[in-house]
This record gives structure tokens, C-alpha cells and sequence, in this order.
């Protein structure tokens, strides 16, 4: 084996420190390799302060020393900072190096050495005394870019970065470093020079981080969606279907009717994909909610994640026509959780999701509906999403109920407007039917993966008792165009 393999896998296994955030160590294949330098670029309001005091708050649970240089805030500011987020920066020291008000008071000027050549040195010599007094084995630099004007042009900026980072890691630190970016003043030169370059980027309330390199490790790729919070920034890693698995049998799940299960021959497969498709006000929402009542009685925990409806009015309906969904809820066989699409990205929603399948060990999943779900999307694709989350639940052996609305109550027959079908191995349809200028429901099944299923449709209809499907409706054609015509000779 050649030494450049052999310095390399000595690498890979190199023990590796918390960035102090649970999504973000994640993502970064377990967090920061020791003794290198990483840049976290970002522009104003996206969080690099909150995320450096992260960092350095883990040397309190390690109980080693830190260092935070400051450019720009004072230690006062930074410290009600992270006060107010309730970090323990007990073994943080500050070195403030960001301008007093008696600069602007005493208002230097500089008539033969320009202000870098003379303010470099001092500073220099301050981090140098510091370093060498409290060997920090975390250092924050906010911002480096500060350094660019201590320099007297690119090359000598550069040179000094480089030596300035060597310097530190010689003491054995792992460094932070944010960066203010923009288009007058670049900070490519220092995304070349650092181990790993993180991205923070912000778009209304939206907010996004991506790791553009990382040396020598793995890392998960795309943008990750976070948040700053009063306790400060949540990370929620893009989910990656192909890491999870957990070994299950495909075996019928009766659907607690017995006429649905005749249209499919028995009933729906653990581990499937199953869409009820259909207009709104034909019964989805209901229908779904009667099957994952009747997965969760057959010992399977369930949970229905509501993009639309109101809980309380989702139990009153279900229980005004005999379906125990507050029974079921009190002995934590079914749950039903309301969301607001407006609030949870799409990375949000997917760790709430996996946190219930892998923590609460949830074998059924209900998501009502995908238009509502669509919302979340913040301009992504929802055909992306959707498909890493079904097949994530797949893989993990959880059924999944998705209830995916028309817009359209007649005309041309189609499954979902947003093209998702593909990912389906069950879709059961309703129709609206006008019969003897009488609206009436229709239910069928169009694909079934695993099996046969009936060919034919049945009347549909919630009452007061229940749902109930009639017999097939095999005197009618034309029920898919909702435009249904009796065969005289029937």
C-alpha cells in the first residue's frame, strides 16, 4: 500500500469532534475531523454567529478550552447572545478585536504607513499571546474577512491566512471560521485554503445549508433546511431512502370492510404505497382513516399527518359515523397530528416522520393530503420529496395511505394532477356520478402490484353507520367520464 493510501485512511478514521449541532454532525458524517479548519459562509441574518457559538459550547461538555476571536461584535454583544440562546460558553474565551468607540472618537488617520501595515501587527501579536496562553482546542474566527484589510494585496492576504490557520492547528485546534461573502468582496481565495466550506443561505423564512467540499470524508450532498430558533439553529438532513432498511413480510392487511376488501383481494399489502385519489368531498380523507383504523387494530401503531383539516374536526366526523377514532387515540394505537405546510419544510417534515417510525415504532402512515403537502415544498419539487419519503417508509416496512385531491369533480378520467401515480403500488379512485339526476359516488381500484384485484365499480357512500360499498355497478359504462349511461339490454 502506497503512503499517500495509507495517510488517507488514516484520515478517514481520525476521531472526529460534534459541531455542537445533532443535523449538521449528520451531515457532515459524524462532524468535524480534528486539526483542520472549516468556512461557514453565509450572508447577513443566516445564522454563522449562532452556529460558531454551537460549536464552541461543546468545549464545555469536553471540558477543553475555546477561543472566539471577534472582528466585529464586542464580547458583550456576543456573550447576551448566547446568553439569551442558553449556551454554556463557561470554557469560552473572547478576544475582542473589534473596533471601540474611541476610534471613531480619537479618529486615526495614518499619513506614512497605510492602517494595514500598522494595526496588522499588534493584532497579531494579540492572537499569537492568547493562542499560546490558553492552547484552545476550538477556535471561532468571526468573520476572517476582516483580515483582507490588514493586507496590503491578494497574495500577502493569502500568505497570511494560510500561515494564520497552520499556526493554530499546530496547537492542535479545530477551527471555525464564517465568512461575509459578496460580489465586491469574494471570499474564494479562503474556500481553497480551508479543509471543508459550508454554505448558509436564507430566502424569505426558507433557509438552506450545503456543504460544498469536505476533504477526505463523506458528507451528505444537496441543501439541508434549518432554523433558527430560541435555543438556536436546528439542522434537518435531506433524507436518503438508500441508508434505511428493516426486513418485514408483505402480508394482507384487511381494510375493515369487507366489500373494499373484495375489490382487492383480500386487502392491502404491509409495506406498500397506496394513493386514494379523487375530488373533494368523495370520501378520501374518510375512507383513509377507516383503513388506518382498521391497521391499527390489527396491532400496527398508526399516525395521520394532516396538511388540511382540523384534528378535532377530523374526530368529530369520524365518530358521528361510528369509527373509534378517540378510542384508539387514548390507548396510542392511532395518532393525528396537525401541520401547518407553511411552517415545516420538507426536511422538517421527513425527521418528524422518522423520529415516529424509528423511535415510536409507527407501521402505518396516512398523509392527508399532497396538495397540502405540496405547500411545504418552498418551491421545490414535490414529485422529489415525496418519492424519498414514501420510499424511505417503504423501505422501513411501513404502509403508507397517500390522499391526493382533483381539481376537476368530472370529465377525463386521471389519477393525480401532480405526477406522483408512478409511485403508487395500490391506487383505489372515487368518481362523482350523476345517475337519474341523483349525485352519486363510485369506488374502483385502477393498479395493484402485488396481486389481482376486482375489475369492477361499487357504489360508495358514508352514512350514519359507516362507509358502505354496494354491489359492482355492472349495468352502467361511461363511469369514468362521471357522464354514466345505462346498458338497456343489461
Amino acid at each position: 500500500m502506497s503512503e499517500v493510501t495509507d495517510g488517507k485512511n488514516a484520515m478517514l478514521n481520525q476521531k472526529r469532534l460534534s459541531t455542537g449541532i445533532k443535523g449538521l454532525d449528520e451531515i457532515m458524517a459524524g462532524g468535524f475531523l480534528c486539526g483542520y479548519s472549516y468556512l461557514l459562509r453565509g450572508g447577513p441574518g443566516t445564522g454563522k454567529t449562532t452556529f460558531g457559538l454551537h460549536f464552541l459550547s461543546e468545549a464545555a461538555r469536553e471540558k477543553v478550552a475555546a477561543l472566539y476571536i471577534s472582528f466585529e461584535e464586542s464580547e458583550e454583544q456576543i456573550r447576551s447572545t448566547a446568553s439569551s440562546l442558553g449556551f454554556d460558553i463557561s470554557c469560552v474565551e473572547f478576544l475582542d478585536l473589534s473596533p471601540s468607540s474611541e476610534f471613531f472618537v480619537e479618529a486615526q488617520s495614518y499619513d506614512i504607513f497605510s492602517s494595514a501595515e500598522v494595526e496588522r501587527e499588534p493584532i497579531t501579536d494579540s492572537i499569537v499571546e492568547r493562542v499560546k496562553r490558553i492552547n484552545p482546542k476550538r477556535v471561532f474566527i468571526d468573520p476572517i474577512t476582516q483580515l483582507r484589510y490588514l493586507s496590503t494585496d491578494r497574495f500577502q492576504f493569502h500568505r497570511q491566512i494560510l500561515s494564520f490557520l497552520r499556526f493554530l492547528t499546530e496547537f492542535g485546534a479545530t477551527i471555525l471560521i464564517s465568512s461575509e461573502y459578496s460580489p465586491d468582496a469574494p471570499d474564494y481565495d479562503i474556500q481553497f485554503l480551508v479543509h471543508s466550506v459550508m454554505q448558509l443561505e436564507t430566502d424569505g423564512d426558507y433557509r438552506t445549508l450545503s456543504v460544498i467540499k469536505y476533504r477526505s470524508s463523506d458528507f451528505t450532498t444537496g441543501k439541508h433546511s434549518y432554523r433558527l430558533t430560541g435555543k438556536g439553529a436546528v439542522v434537518y438532513p435531506k433524507l436518503n431512502p438508500g441508508e434505511f432498511s428493516r426486513s418485514f413480510e408483505n402480508n394482507l392487511l384487511p381494510t375493515g370492510i369487507m366489500e373494499m376488501d373484495m375489490l382487492l383481494k383480500g386487502g392491502i399489502e404491509r409495506g406498500t404505497i397506496n394513493m386514494i385519489s379523487g375530488p373533494s368531498g368523495a370520501g378520501k380523507t374518510t375512507l383513509g382513516m377507516q383503513i388506518l383504523c382498521a391497521f391499527a387494530q390489527q396491532g400496527g401503531n398508526s399516525v395521520i399527518f394532516s396538511f388540511d383539516e382540523e384534528i378535532g374536526m377530523m374526530k368529530a366526523r369520524c365518530e358521528s359515523i361510528g369509527m373509534p377514532v378517540g378510542e384508539m387515540a387514548d390507548k396510542g394505537l392511532l395518532q393525528l397530528l396537525k401541520l401547518e405546510p407553511t411552517i415545516y419544510s420538507p426536511d422538517h417534515f421527513a425527521l418528524i416522520v422518522r423520529n415516529m417510525v424509528e423511535g415510536g415504532n409507527v407501521s402505518n402512515v396516512m398523509i392527508d393530503s399532497t396538495s397540502g403537502y405540496k405547500l411545504a415544498m418552498k418551491g421545490e419539487k414535490l414529485q422529489d420529496h415525496l418519492h424519498t419519503l414514501c420510499k424511505y417508509l417503504q423501505n422501513m416496512g411501513v404502509t403508507v395511505i397517500l390522499v391526493t385531491e382533483l381539481t376537476k369533480i368530472t370529465g377525463d378520467f386521471v389519477i393525480t394532477e401532480n405526477g406522483i401515480s408512478y409511485l403508487a403500488d395500490n391506487v383505489i379512485f372515487l368518481r362523482y356520478l350523476e345517475i337519474n339526476g341523483e349525485m352519486k359516488k363510485a369506488i374502483g381500484v385502477l393498479k395493484k402490484r402485488l396481486s389481482d384485484f376486482e375489475k369492477t365499480l361499487r357504489e360508495f357512500s358514508i352514512t350514519q353507520n359507516g362507509i358502505k360499498i354496494g354491489e359492482p355497478l355492472t349495468n352502467l359504462r361511461g363511469i369514468l367520464r362521471g357522464e354514466p349511461d345505462w346498458i338497456r339490454n343489461a
